[in-house]
């Protein structure tokens, strides 16, 4: 996790193999040049300085096709490219639910979809928890993120939550 460039330089020397952008090659672009040269994937976040939102899943999608495009125009292969909603990243826990409920809506870009809420705010906040608390909720929105088309998910309780994507797996994908 990085939108410094410098510091992605430092990480892909040292040999991560993957990128994941928290502002969407929009704070570093030189970022996106990295990637395109290391030929790693890169993982586009959506974040926003604000929670002010003319039409949420309409601007969250907009500003996502913004990002692939600087992502496509620093070289970046279509295939190496990854979105992620930025579940707890400006947006409101009201937006971060709605944004969960709409999160297939983010397929239609075509993009493989990465999730991460493992232990977030909107957990917290829901179910009145410290994060240490927070796996059933955790769960829950693995679940239905999977559901809704996530690829991947970012957990930090990985034992418990690859049950609950195994699981989610068997009941929807075949």
């Amino acid at each position: 996790d990085t939108y410094k460039s410098s510091v992605a330089e430092l990480a892909l020397e040292a040999g991560v193999d993957m990128l994941n952008d928290i502002w969407s090659l929009k704070k570093d672009s030189r970022l996106g040049l990295l990637a395109a040269s290391y030929k790693v994937p890169i993982c586009l976040m959506h974040n926003r300085d604000n929670t002010d939102y003319d039409h949420l899943i309409f601007d969250i999608l907009q500003e996502l096709k913004e990002s692939i495009d600087l992502a496509l125009q620093a070289g970046i292969n279509q295939h190496q490219i990854v979105i992620d909603p930025g579940i707890g990243f400006g947006k409101n826990l009201q937006q971060n639910l709605d944004l969960m409920r709409n999160l297939s809506c983010l397929k239609t870009l075509g993009y493989p979809l990465l999730l991460g809420t493992s232990r977030k705010s909107m957990i917290g906040k829901t179910l009145n928890l410290p994060a240490d608390q927070r796996v059933e909720g955790t769960a829950a929105t693995v679940a239905c993120g999977i559901q809704a088309g996530a690829d991947i998910v970012r957990v930090h309780d990985v034992l418990e939550m690859r049950r609950v994507a195994l699981m989610t797996d068997a009941i929807l994908r075949r």
